[in-house]
């Protein structure tokens, strides 16, 4: 019985086993497992600025970055997107860990050849890549940002009287535990109809703002998060592997971090929604402090989905390669 528990149904597919999937181009990675990329913006060859960006939970490389078109062809911006382990059309990695979500931009960059330095963005959960890159290929990067990153509790810095009473943190932890533990109990509370406020992940409002759910009627959302995609077995471990590295033990605390920076040749950036429902502010604001290389810019109505508000990418980039002050920020909006 407790077997049964703690299975997944089998993993659902349309394919004959001979046919691979997909039909974006991918490299094959030194431990043999393929990760499909897509790249935006100008040639490679032509390009001034080489991005990695980085996509989050439940994403894929088929994320929306609505930064102006001709911006882009002004500035030469050249963007690398890519699936991360699992996702997508790239082979999921068992041994991912916080230091191979590095390694695997490490090496899509190198395969690709877009230079001895580049920069990188994440998104979400798409920003723990982004820490780990500043802590083990820092000599990589031109510049990084991070847009709502997701803050895991089991950082030794963050102070106790800012989480003790955080319910995330209770969320987080006894998802973490089912997801390691119970992961068939996980995946039947998920995709159960009794309650659907805690099984439709896709657009619950408990996790999005007002200006959220109107970006969420405008945009495909989430699919990868719907209860018929997480019904699949391979759809559901890889947001379970992903959950648990995520917001399992790290080596290390990024507030330890040094500045990849010193001489001020290029910036670190946080971008954060005041009304963040999914990552609180007061914990961003806390890290930034702690880290005073990094700027930080708080959008005063902003959700977890600011980046699909109009303005938000475009101020990204200004400053990040540009090093401009932001625009106003209020003047971002779904």
């Amino acid at each position: 019985m407790v077997y049964q528990a703690t299975e997944v149904p089998p993993p659902h597919s349309d394919l004959p086993p001979d046919n691979p999937p997909g039909k974006s181009p991918r490299i094959k990675l030194r431990d043999g497992r393929y990760l499909a990329y897509r790249e935006q913006g100008v040639a490679k060859n032509k390009s001034k600025y080489n991005i990695v960006l980085v996509h989050g939970f439940g994403s894929s490389k088929e994320m929306n970055f609505l930064a102006p078109q001709m911006m882009i062809e002004e500035l030469g911006i050249y963007f690398l997107l890519y699936d991360r382990a699992g996702y997508g059309e790239s082979d999921p990695n068992p041994r991912r860990s916080v230091k191979s979500e590095a390694l695997d931009i490490q090496e899509l960059a190198d395969q690709l050849e877009i230079g001895s330095k580049f920069y990188v963005i994440g998104v979400s959960m798409g920003s723990y890549p982004i820490w780990s890159c500043l802590k083990y290929i820092p000599n990589r990067l031109a510049g990084a940002a991070l847009i709502v990153p997701v803050v895991n509790y089991n950082w030794p810095s963050l102070p106790k009287r800012l989480i003790r009473e955080d319910y995330r943190r209770n969320l987080v932890r006894w998802t973490y535990w089912f997801a390691k533990y119970a992961p068939g109990i996980l995946h039947w509370w998920v995709t159960q109809k009794w309650i659907p406020s805690t099984s439709v992940l896709e657009k619950n409002p408990a996790f999005f703002n007002t200006h959220d759910i109107e970006v969420l009627k405008k945009i495909p959302g989430f699919p990868m998060l719907s209860q018929e995609s997480i019904r699949q077995r391979d759809v559901f471990d890889t947001l379970r592997h992903d959950f648990m590295v995520a917001f399992g033990d790290w080596e290390f605390d990024p507030v330890e971090l040094s500045n990849p920076f010193p001489q001020n040749e290029s910036s670190v950036h946080i971008w954060q929604g005041y009304e963040d429902k999914v990552v609180p502010f007061q914990l961003q604001r806390c890290i930034s402090k702690k880290l005073p290389w990094i700027q930080y810019h708080e959008v005063p109505e902003g959700g977890h989905l600011i980046v699909h508000y109009t303005g938000l990418c475009e101020a990204v980039l200004r400053a990040l390669l540009l090093r401009e002050e932001p625009l106003t920020l209020d003047q971002i909006h779904p």
